[in-house]
Formats: C-alpha cells, sequence, structure tokens
C-alpha cells in the first residue's frame, strides 16, 4: 500500500476484516441498545472511506487501524448528528418540556458530546484518545501508531481522561 498499490488494501482487508469487525463491535457496544448501526454496516462505510484515502502513506499496522477507528468514529458521530436532527424534528418547530423529562440514557447525545469535547482538547492529546478510547489500542500501540514514546502517551492518556471527565461532568 505505501508503494502505490491500489489492490494492496483489497488483499488486506480480508485478513484485518475481522479485527475491524471487533473493534466495531466494540464500539457500538458503547452505544445505545437500540442503535441502528450494525457492526458490519459500520466497518463497509470505514472500507469505502479507507480506499478513497489518496494522501496516506502507510506505515504500519498501527496506522491503519488508528485511521480506521477515526474513520469510525466519525461515522458514528455523523449518524448521532443525523439521529438527533430527525429526533429533533429537524425544521419544526421546537417545543420545550421540562428539565426532567429530558434526563435519560441517550448515548446519541453522549457520543455527540465526546465529540465536541475531543474537539476542544489539545489535538496530540485528542489522537491519544482516539486511539486508546475509540480504537482499543493499548498504550504501546498507540505509541507506535504516533511515533511517541510510551510514558508520553502513558502521561497523555492520563490527562487527556482527566480533561474529559472535568467536561463531560459539567
Amino acid at each position: 500500500m505505501a508503494a502505490g498499490d491500489k489492490a494492496a488494501l483489497d488483499r488486506l482487508m480480508p485478513a484485518m476484516y475481522d479485527e475491524l469487525h471487533r473493534l466495531a463491535g466494540a464500539f457500538l457496544r458503547s452505544e445505545r441498545p437500540d442503535h441502528t448501526l450494525q457492526p458490519t454496516a459500520l466497518v463497509n462505510e470505514a472500507y469505502l472511506r479507507l480506499v478513497d484515502q489518496r494522501s496516506v502513506t502507510w506505515e504500519n499496522r498501527a496506522q491503519f487501524f488508528g485511521l480506521a477507528a477515526q474513520m469510525m468514529r466519525r461515522i458514528l458521530v455523523n449518524h448521532a448528528e443525523a439521529r438527533r436532527t430527525a429526533k429533533r424534528g429537524g425544521g419544526a418547530a421546537r417545543v420545550t418540556l421540562a428539565t426532567e423529562l429530558l434526563i435519560g440514557s441517550d448515548k446519541t447525545l453522549e457520543i455527540l458530546e465526546i465529540d465536541q469535547a475531543l474537539a476542544a482538547l489539545d489535538p496530540e492529546k485528542a489522537q491519544i484518545v482516539e486511539l486508546r478510547f475509540f480504537a482499543g489500542m493499548s498504550n504501546e500501540e498507540t505509541a507506535e501508531a504516533l511515533g511517541k514514546s510510551t510514558a508520553t502517551i502513558e502521561r497523555g492518556w492520563r490527562v487527556a481522561r482527566a480533561w474529559l471527565f472535568n467536561e463531560l461532568r459539567s
């Protein structure tokens, strides 16, 4: 793939499919139980986006899975935004309800809140969160994907988790 062989991704995907499917399943397990996306659909959509990458110089497995995780996160965020828009009536007139009625366990809002919080986080720490939280990578795999030391990743992960906890709590 690094040499520009477009067919390399087609040969790589069957080997990586099971791992991507596991990753998609992990993403969707943290979503609401009635989520309309299935792991296979999430993997297929991520595959279409991976195939469309033109400016990526593929270096290693960790980079591949890091990009795949980022794409899956983006797909879930887009899906959640579309669901929120539809749920809120799209362009229909809004009716305000009592605050007590709005409190619930809506995972759609959680993924959107995490995405918004990540946008405000230092980009390097946001990458660490994407790889650790969304891709399920270890500190060592994240360090390899980002070209950093494991100690740097561990520090960044601790800081990012604390920052996100405070952001999401408020």
